[in-house]
Formats: structure tokens, C-alpha cells, sequence
């Protein structure tokens, strides 16, 4: 079963069907090979179940905001506050695109929401300014990986329905990873800055910084709005997500006056698509998942493994190592879906927490957003470039490099540092 399983699936998608698709037709077919069409009304039952979640109305409410700050003006005012506080330094303008991408990763949920918001304002600049066009497309699509990773996240939210671990933990937990996905990211730009003798920016000015931060204000509040509220237990991550869409409401209407009748409805629409995409991959992984329960087939899967190696840092190692090929390959919420329940039964026997699992999935995953041939985020910053994606693809190597050996650290950190993370 599980051959069939995996082999219709995996055979619909080399021929171009979509995942979501895919996904539910080698369930359907995987039932009725082994119980005929007495069991195929689970298909439908099971597709309404698996969206039956009061916490995933948050990934809708998530991705409107994000796309709703993410053509506005905000972004503009966080990268001239941000330039106002390191412009001065050779290369500080790299370094205010990694600060700029953390700050709407605390914003947006998305990694390419945020590739777009920053990407948009910040690479006509850089290349204005002497930076290579293809470096700062690369650096900018890098750190829209965090957007992910640094709550809130829509992926970590799929994750946490699907194990069943709890959402607030979660977006607690990914404060760190991201905050260090950032630093390695600084200085790997600050090293090609020297090495390129990228210019210096405008010299600190007091006064400029308080011009700017009080114009970044608005910007700056939302996520300490948002993980505040949640945090503090004020309101649930999904009642924070639909606070979050209000408040970006009220910013880009009255604050920054930037959004009209037509920008609404082209925004609505383009995030109506795109959470429809996911919760169609939602809804048909719920008969992917009965039929993985069903046969037991992570568990045969999880003592396959086991009884090859009952070494969890080896096991670890090739289960992180599926996790980055599977993010070269697949789209972030399509590998969350499909994986995680895969994998859970082994993870537990390994004594390895659902939290721990969850993090470094995510920022595995996140990093084949920069990964040909399935990078979202190189596509955005070739998109908003007009530059091929084979050139950014070459410029973005150090970067990936670094955040693989954050992803490593993130790995196995946790089995060595007590509260890393947790």
C-alpha cells in the first residue's frame, strides 16, 4: 500500500498534476486497491475534517495582512529606519536588508511576501548605489527566508496543526533560529561588502534617526501588537491574525493613505488565490493522512530506519537531509503537509521533541525557498530584478551556504543546549 501510495503520487506529479491533487488522487487510489469503492466516501469526509481547525483560520487572515503591508509604504519607512541606524557602515545598506526582512518576517508570516516588500524598495537602491544587482537580489531573497521562521508563520502554524503541538510555543521557539539566520546573514554581506568595497552610506544623524523612527512607528507596532496579544494570552494566534488584518487596515488607509478601493480588491483577490491554494493542499491531505494511519505506514517506516541505525544523531541527520532535498523540490506548506506525519512516529522514538522537530523543519524547509528549481523567493527577486534566475541562483550560494550551517547548528544545538529551544 504504501508503494501505491507513494508511486501514484509521486508519478502525478512528474507529469505536471498539482500537489493538491495529487495528493488526494493516490489516497483514493490507495483505498480502493485495498477496499474497492467501500471505502471512498472517507475521501470526501476526511477533506471537510482536515480544514475543520479553528487555528488555521489564522493562515488566511496571516497572508491578507502580509500582502496588505507588503505593497504599501510601510516597508519603505522600516528600510529608512533601518538605514538611518547602520547606513554609515561600509556595506550598511546589505545589512539594512537583512534588518529590514527580520522586521517583516515579524510581520508578514511569508517569505515571499517579504522577499517582495523589501526586495521592491531595496534593490533599485542598492544597485543605484554601486551594490552588483545580482548580489542584492540574492541577499534580499536569503532574507526573506526568515520571514518564515521569525513569528508569526503560516508553516508553523500547518505544523502545529497537524502534530497537534501548540501554536504560541511554536512562535515562541522561532525567535532564536531566526534571530541567527539574520546574523549569519550580516556577515556574510558585510564580508562581501569589503571584499567588492561596497560604498559607505549618509553619516549618523540623531535627528534622522527620530524623523524616521517616528515615521516607522506604525510599522514597528504591529508585531508587538500581534506576539504581545499572544503571548501575554490576550487573544489566540488565529484572533491575532484577523487583529492583524485590521490594524494593517488602518495603517495603509489612514496612516500612510497608500491603499484605495482598487489596491484593496487586487490585494483581496491575490491573497484569496493564494490561500486557496493552500487549503486545497490542506483539505486533500486529510485522505493522504487517513490512508498513512490506515496501513501504518509511518510507523513501518519509522522501524525500517530504526533498524538500520538506532543512532538518533545519524537518524536525525538523514531525516534533515530529506527535509532540505524535499524543499529543493516542493513548495514549504506542500512538504509540511506531506512530511510531518511521516516523520512524527520516528521522532518520537527518538525521544526528540515535537517543538524541536517542528523548528528545524521549518527552517529546512525555508531554506529551499532559495533553492532552485522550486525557490520561490529567487523567482520573486528575478521577477522585481528583471535578471535571470541562473545568475541570482550563483549569487545566492554563500548565502545558502550559511544558512545550512545555521540549520545544522539548529539541528542538533538543541540536544546540547538546555532550553535552546523550548
Amino acid at each position: 500500500m504504501a508503494l501505491i501510495l507513494f508511486g501514484v503520487f509521486i508519478l502525478l506529479l512528474l507529469i505536471g498534476v498539482p500537489v493538491g491533487f495529487s495528493i488526494c488522487s493516490a489516497a483514493a487510489a490507495t483505498m480502493f486497491a485495498g477496499y474497492g469503492d467501500a471505502k471512498m466516501m472517507i475521501v470526501a469526509q476526511r477533506m471537510f475534517a482536515s480544514c475543520d481547525s479553528f487555528s488555521l483560520i489564522a493562515v488566511p487572515f496571516f497572508i491578507f495582512a502580509g500582502d496588505l503591508l507588503a505593497g504599501g509604504k510601510i516597508s519603505k519607512v522600516l528600510v529608512e529606519f533601518c538605514e538611518s541606524l547602520l547606513g554609515m557602515i561600509k556595506g550598511g545598506l546589505s545589512v539594512v536588508s537583512v534588518l529590514a526582512g527580520m522586521f517583516f518576517a515579524a510581520i508578514s508570516g511569508s517569505g515571499a511576501a517579504t522577499t517582495a516588500a523589501v526586495g521592491a524598495t531595496l534593490v533599485p537602491e542598492l544597485k543605484k548605489r554601486g551594490y552588483r544587482e545580482d548580489s542584492a537580489a540574492a541577499l534580499v531573497a536569503a532574507a526573506g527566508t526568515i520571514g518564515v521562521v521569525i513569528p508569526p508563520s503560516v508553516p508553523m502554524v500547518l505544523y502545529a496543526v497537524i502534530a497537534e503541538e501548540s501554536v504560541n510555543r511554536l512562535f515562541q521557539a522561532g525567535f532564536m533560529p531566526g534571530f541567527i539566520m539574520g546574523a549569519v546573514l550580516i556577515v556574510i554581506a558585510l564580508f562581501q561588502a569589503y571584499k567588492n568595497n561596497y560604498p559607505k552610506g549618509a553619516a549618523f544623524n540623531l535627528k534622522n534617526v527620530g524623523r524616521t523612527f517616528l515615521k516607522a512607528i506604525p510599522g514597528i507596532l504591529m508585531p508587538a501588537i500581534i506576539l504581545g496579544g499572544i503571548f501575554s494570552g490576550y487573544f489566540t494566534p488565529s484572533e491575532a491574525a484577523a487583529v492583524a488584518v485590521i490594524y494593517a487596515l488602518i495603517v495603509s488607509t489612514f496612516v500612510y493613505k497608500d491603499m484605495t478601493p482598487k489596491k484593496l480588491y487586487a490585494t483581496m483577490l491575490g491573497s484569496a488565490k493564494t490561500s486557496a491554494v493552500i487549503m486545497i493542499i490542506i483539505g486533500c491531505s486529510g485522505p493522504f493522512g487517513w490512508a498513512l494511519a490506515n496501513w501504518k505506514i509511518p510507523e513501518t517506516i519509522s522501524a525500517a530506519v530504526l533498524s538500520v541505525s538506532s543512532n538518533k544523531y545519524v537518524i536525525l541527520f538523514l531525516i534533515s537531509l530529506i527535509i532540505l532535498i524535499a524543499g529543493v523540490f516542493m513548495e514549504t506548506s506542500s512538504a509540511i503537509i506531506i512530511l510531518t506525519p511521516v516523520f512524527l512516529p520516528l521522532i518520537r522514538a527518538l525521544g526528540i521533541s515535537t517543538l524541536h522537530f517542528g523548528i528545524l523543519f521549518v527552517v529546512g524547509i525555508a531554506i529551499g525557498m532559495i533553492t532552485p528549481p522550486v525557490a520561490i523567493n529567487l523567482f520573486v527577486a528575478s521577477g522585481i530584478t528583471n535578471l535571470p534566475l541562473t545568475k541570482i541562483s550563483k549569487a545566492v550560494l554563500p548565502y545558502l551556504a550559511g544558512l545550512i550551517v545555521v540549520f545544522l547548528f539548529i539541528v542538533y544545538g538543541p540536544l546540547f543546549i538546555p532550553g535552546f529551544i523550548g
